[in-house]
């Protein structure tokens, strides 16, 4: 597939290039905001492009058939920001990417956007717009996969995950380099095609557990 990633240049976002590289399967675009970023995605093995998700960026969507959107405001910015990053830009990206016939659309999302007023206050702001960002998708008619980690570590791939519907013990969290496998596996696993799961460490190897969420 050639595959955009929204993001590209973001902690996760780094990770997902550099599996998409990796794999005889994909060609891999990756969006970023600067130009001075353009080299390192060169060095990762993608093909840079240039775009604002606070402007038109449609044009980043060209001749690709896959969005992995993994862009995010950040944890210093403030609610303006949030809403315009991680709910406003990937709700563009979705109507961009169902104007253009794409055929594949995966949301790195999180852990609580489907009931925001149960996470912590200072992250119900930043749940919210991630959950009408999954529910613009859901809505989209794209064939979409809404992948929803708990917390993040920098920790190294272990290859390992639990993937559910829901997740009863949420105490663990997950390496962002096993979350930006199950994002790029999910784009040729059927199994995962129109679902939402959590994802978290676990004891199953990242395939497997994809092709057996519950």
């Amino acid at each position: 597939m050639n595959v955009l990633v929204i993001g590209a240049n973001g902690n996760t976002g780094r990770h997902i290039v550099k599996e998409l590289s990796n794999s005889s399967q994909h060609f891999v675009r990756a969006m970023i905001r600067k130009t001075e970023q353009a080299n390192e995605m060169e060095d990762l093995g993608a093909r840079p492009i240039v775009a604002d998700l606070e402007q038109d960026f449609s044009y980043a969507l060209e001749n690709v058939n896959a969005v992995i959107f993994a862009a995010g405001s950040g944890g210093s910015t403030g609610d303006d920001k949030t809403l315009a990053i991680d709910q406003e830009g990937a709700k563009k990206a979705v109507d961009y990417a169902k104007k253009m016939g794409i055929e594949r659309f995966v949301m790195l999302s999180s852990m609580g956007a489907d009931n925001p007023s149960s996470g912590p206050d200072e992250l119900q702001f930043y749940l919210k717009a991630k959950g009408a960002a999954d529910a613009h998708l859901k809505e989209s008619g794209l064939n979409y996969t809404i992948v929803r980690p708990g917390s993040l570590s920098f920790d190294d791939s272990t290859g390992k995950i639990e993937a559910a519907t829901s997740i009863t013990d949420k105490s663990r969290d997950i390496p962002r380099a096993d979350v930006a496998k199950v994002l790029v596996d999910s784009l040729t696993i059927e199994e995962t095609n129109h679902k939402v799961f959590e994802i978290l460490s676990g004891d199953t190897p990242v395939e497997e557990a994809l092709k057996n969420i519950h």
